[in-house]
């Protein structure tokens, strides 16, 4: 395992631990960078009409497309750092 896969994984546990829960925006991005941090670029079709998270989560995960998951751990990472700071 990488130093930066174990910095991954502890900042998605450090997450759970926030003081605050970050506004939706931030909530996507964490959602984002950990989702093609984890599994490259979304590869699921996206949700219903009606599903409105399920779609938000789903496009915010989709803008991403491209980018190495090595790029979004470091991301989640540093946000993560960043909201508990």
């Amino acid at each position: 395992m990488t130093d930066l896969r174990r910095e991954f994984e502890q900042a998605a546990e450090d997450v759970k631990h926030l003081g605050a829960r970050p506004d939706n925006d931030t909530l996507l991005r964490l959602y984002a960078f950990y989702k093609q941090g984890a599994q490259g670029d979304v590869s699921a079709m996206a949700p219903g009409f009606f599903d409105f998270v399920g779609t938000a989560k789903h496009e915010a995960w989709a803008d991403l497309a491209g980018m190495t998951q090595d790029e979004a751990m470091r991301r989640y990472v540093a946000l993560v750092h960043q909201l508990l700071a």
